[in-house]
């Protein structure tokens, strides 16, 4: 499965909003953030990183303590991460409509009766979700430990239902 266009670039200025990093923090940050499915490579990152600080966004800063350059952003790094910000809202506003067809599947599996109320709660909790989070001048800090409760009891006993997946994913492959 590929990375779609764009994704490295959005990860880094949003790390980089944060704190000044050096590309490999970057690379370790993304790789421990995917649970080790991705960790972009010093090919992708550092061209990136050039092409940053080639327009400005960014600016070296002293070594840290390995010995990476580290990267901070500029006032005009700031203000481009705002506007990419703001575009990536605006695509998540225009794909909104895809998040029932993408949590339901194409509906063409013989297990469709049996998934039909799980999906129905799955759009529903991500449709909330999606609603919640962007719209976070409403959420008071009692609403987000509210929501931080219920997601890691959720993700918790979904993961417990998904570890008998684990072995028979396991054998599947195996048998190939």
């Amino acid at each position: 499965m590929g990375v779609p266009r764009g994704l490295l670039r959005f990860l880094v200025l949003e790390m980089l909003s944060r704190r000044p990093m050096a590309g490999a923090e970057i690379a370790e940050e993304i790789e421990i953030q995917t649970k080790g499915h991705w960790k972009p490579s010093p090919g992708s990152i550092y061209p990136l990183m050039a092409w940053l600080l080639g327009k400005g966004f960014t600016k070296e800063l002293p070594k840290n303590p390995y010995g990476f350059k580290r990267y901070g952003f500029t006032p005009a790094g700031h203000k481009y991460y705002q506007n990419q910000l703001r575009l990536s809202q605006n695509f998540v506003g225009k794909i909104e409509f895809l998040i029932p067809m993408l949590i339901g599947g194409l509906q063409l599996e013989p297990y469709q009766e049996k998934l039909s109320k799980i999906r129905e709660h799955a759009r529903k909790l991500l449709q909330e979700f999606i609603t919640l989070i962007r719209n976070p001048e409403i959420l008071s800090a009692f609403d987000v430990t509210e929501m931080t409760e219920a997601l890691r009891e959720c993700s918790e006993k979904l993961g417990k239902i998904a570890q008998k997946a684990e072995p028979a994913k396991h054998h599947m492959h195996k048998n190939r």
